[in-house]
Order: structure tokens, then sequence, then C-alpha cells
């Protein structure tokens, strides 16, 4: 039997779980053909992996990489941490379908500071994917503030029936497209105003094509409790499956409030479809006059338009420059992001410690002193909370990076080590995995990763991408599952 390639001798850890075996993984095209004890196999190239794991890619289901996939078609900042798929237009922000770009709001021009790259059709934007392929594969969820600002006028008011009639609208032609879900951000001022009636509605319209509801929730901070009894009321009557997306409870006065959101959402999933992932951060990133920076400990500014010189500076000690409070030098920033250091630790491993739980960077790519999440998040999971913090097994972190997300969000045929699945692999040492960004420097490729490859395709080795763009377009192509 022969083979295009064949990794040796590696510790398979398959993403279901299940505890890992010594054992080969060929590969032919873009399938996996074999897997086990394949010394009798022949191959046109062989990599020794003894003493590494080999596992799935890693499957990002949050990130903001809608236009970094042609901006950055290499997209190291994924592949140096393993992610060999993402999940883009999320809360609530996606770049197609774009029919009004004149009224975009200004977190939509962050993610895409080229008008070119708004697509007016979800179908142009997977056209324009699977014509400039990235290093990665992509799927996309479409956001309510995009379907907003197309159909109304002004964002600050809730939505006519007209205008909810035409999102709706809007919505089921990209699902029909092969767009994967909707996601919502009624915590952002362009969907601030909007009613639960809106996102039931858009939940409504999801349902009706298999596919998901996936929500940056009206409050993460003060009123989480309140805001999760909104998105359970959104899928009760929607019929819709939701989903929690980078679930925290923000803010000094909401320390340790993960053991009352926890049980909620566990309750609410033994009767319906709900779902939730996490970052293993203690801080967020977000537009800086978000408000956050009140119940945030500490402040970075990641990007500033109007002074990119300070990108990286702590927010106080600018303010203390400019002889103003916080409020006045956020006015003096914008547009501008930052680093809020608004979560406790206890509540950051106890919401990645639940079950249910899956991992995301939320990682948005631009400026030059990002979160370092965009670099680190899935080798940090590993390293950190893994192999230092004993947290949970590297079998079920892999899980939860893998098959869990593959499962959540119908991506059939990803996400395991399985023969006829497709060849995503990463290989790593877990005796040194870890990220290598950090606060300070946040743009520094991981430790520990020595190969990833997306569909059948080396991307990534030993600290450099290849070249290789052999990334696609994904589909839902599995229903959607409660894992």
């Amino acid at each position: 039997m022969h083979a295009d390639f064949i990794i040796r001798g590696a510790d398979i850890i398959d993403g279901t779980g299940a505890p890992r075996r010594k054992g080969d993984v060929a590969v032919s095209d873009d399938r996996i053909v074999a897997t086990g004890d394949l010394t009798h196999w022949t191959a046109g190239r062989e990599i020794e992996a003894k003493g590494r794991v080999v596992a799935p890619g890693f499957i990002d289901p949050h990130v903001h990489h809608d236009a970094a996939l042609f901006t950055h078609p290499d997209m190291e900042f994924m592949t140096n941490q393993g992610v060999t798929t993402v999940i883009n237009g999320n809360c609530g922000f996606s770049i197609a379908p774009v029919t009004r770009p004149e009224n975009l709001p200004i977190q939509l021009r962050m993610i895409a500071s080229d008008p070119a790259l708004n697509f007016p059709t979800y179908a142009a934007y997977h056209k324009r994917i699977a014509d400039e392929a990235p290093a990665v594969n992509a799927a996309c969820l479409i956001g309510q503030s995009t379907l907003r600002a197309n159909a109304m006028d002004d964002l600050e008011q809730a939505a006519t029936a007209a205008e909810l009639t035409e999102m709706c609208r809007l919505l089921d032609e990209s699902l029909t497209e092969g767009a994967i879900g909707v996601s919502t951000g009624p915590f952002y001022p362009p969907s601030r105003a909007s009613t639960t009636e809106e996102l039931i509605e858009l939940g409504r319209t999801a349902h009706k094509h298999g596919k998901l509801y996936v929500t940056h929730m009206r409050d993460e901070g003060d009123r989480v409790i309140e805001a999760l009894e909104e998105t359970f009321t959104v899928g009760r009557e929607s019929c819709c499956g939701v989903h929690v997306s980078h679930h925290k409870c923000a803010g000094l006065a909401n320390h340790g409030l993960s053991e009352t959101t926890l049980p909620m959402i566990d309750a609410e999933m033994k009767l319906r479809n709900v779902g939730l992932d996490t970052t293993p951060w203690v801080a967020s990133s977000t537009i800086l006059n978000s408000g956050r920076h009140r119940q945030a400990e500490r402040v970075i500014i990641a990007e500033s338009a109007p002074h990119p010189e300070l990108a990286g500076r702590d927010l106080a000690d600018v303010a203390r420059d400019w002889n103003t409070d916080l409020e006045g030098a956020i006015e003096r920033l914008l547009p501008a992001t930052g680093i809020f250091f608004i979560m406790a630790e206890e509540d950051v491993q106890r919401i990645m410690a639940y079950e249910h739980t899956m991992i995301c960077s939320d990682g948005m790519p631009s400026g030059s002193h990002p979160h370092p999440r965009v670099w680190g998040t899935f080798p940090r999971v590993l390293g950190r909370y893994v192999r230092d913090v004993n947290l949970f097994t590297l079998e079920e972190a892999v899980r939860r990076m893998t098959s869990m997300p593959a499962d959540r969000f119908g991506l059939g045929g990803r996400g395991r080590i399985a023969v006829g699945g497709f060849a995503d692999l990463v290989i790593f040492d877990p005796a040194t995995i870890a990220e290598g960004a950090t606060f300070e420097n946040p743009i520094q490729p991981a430790h520990g990763i020595d190969r990833v490859f997306v569909n059948g395709r080396e991307v990534f080795a030993f600290g450099k991408p290849t070249g290789n763009r052999p990334g696609r377009p994904l589909n839902q192509t599995a229903p959607v599952q409660v894992v």
C-alpha cells in the first residue's frame, strides 16, 4: 500500500477524547487513508514523529479574520498555533452581504479597512475564498449588524417590520448560498437597539436551514444573567440551536458569577440545543469606547487610528501624559481598540473546565499590538492549562479544539483523525508547546508546533509558513450537534 506521505511513530490523539495510541498516519491527496501500524506501507515522503503528538488540525470557532484571508493569506497567526479551520462573521459583523457600503458601522471597517473586501452576496465572498485560497479553511456566519446596515437608515432604532423582513430575506439568501449560521451582537452599538423579537426572527430564519444562532450577548458583565435568559428565550421561541460566544463574567463586581451562569447553561442544555465557547485569557479585546474600561483593572491600547504610535501603551499612562481622565483619553484615541483586564482567573478556569466548553481565540489581527490571543490561544491551553495546571487531559483539550467545534457547526469530515476524513493535521511536542505571544510582545510564534497540514498539504513547518495555500471555503455538511 502506498501513500503520498506517512507520519511515523507518533502518539495519535484522534480528536474524539479517546486515549492516545502509538501509530502512523497515512495521507493521499487531501484525505487520511490509513492509521495504526503501517510498517507494510510505503510513501513518497516519510515524516518521523517519535515523541510527538499528531492531532486533527485545530478549529477556531470564533475569529474576525474575514478580510485577513485575503490580506494575510498565509494566515501565520493561525497556522503557527496549529489552527487549520476558522469560523468568521462573529459578534454580528460579517463582510458579506454588504449591499450599502456607505452605511457600514465603524466596527466592520476595522475588520475590513479596504472597501473592496466587502461583498454584495455571501456567494461572492465564498467564491473569492475558493479563487484566492488562503492557507486555512474558512466557514462564515452572517452578522446581524451587517444585516441591519443593509436594511436600516438609523441603526440606533429598533427595526420596523419591513426592515426586519429585509434582514431576514438577506439572511435566508446567504444561508442558502452556504453561510453556516447567523451571529448577533446586541452588545455593540449597531445592534444595541435591536429587540428580543428581532433576535428571535433571525433565529427562526437560521432554524429553517438547520443552522445555528451564535451570539455575543447583550451583556457579559453586570447583566450577564439577564443576557443569558434572553439568549435562551431566543432559542425557545425560534426553535433554533443557540451558541454563546466567548462566555465570560466581565468586570470586577462580577468575578465568581460563573458559579451561577454555568448551572444556568447546563440546565437549559438538558432541554434544548445550547452550546458555548471561551478564551483562555483574563483580558478581552474590543472597541476602546465599549465602556469596559470602567470595569477593568488595566487597559492596553491595541490600536488607534489618530495615534498609532501609542499602540501597546497603558490607557491610564496616556491619560496621565495628556492631563485628562480615561474618558478624555479615549475620545482622543478613537477610532481605537483596547485590551481590557476584566476577568478573574478562577472564572476563566471554571468556564474552560465545564465539559461542554470549546476553545476559541476571538482574534482580530489588525494593528501593531493585538491581543496575544491572535497568535497564542491554542498552545496556551495545551501548555499552561493542560501541562502546568492539569485542568483537563491533553486528549480532552484536543477534543474541545477539534471534533467538538466540527460537530457543533456541522463541518463533516473535519476534526478527527479517521480514515476518509480530511487531512487537516498538526504535529506538536507536548513537552514544550506553549504560547510565545505575551501582552507586552503579542506578535510572537508559538513554541512546540512542528508541522501543520491543511487538506493534505503542509502549510507551516518549524516556525515558518511554507507558502502553500490549500484552504477552502467550508459549508455545513452535517447536522448541527449538541456537544
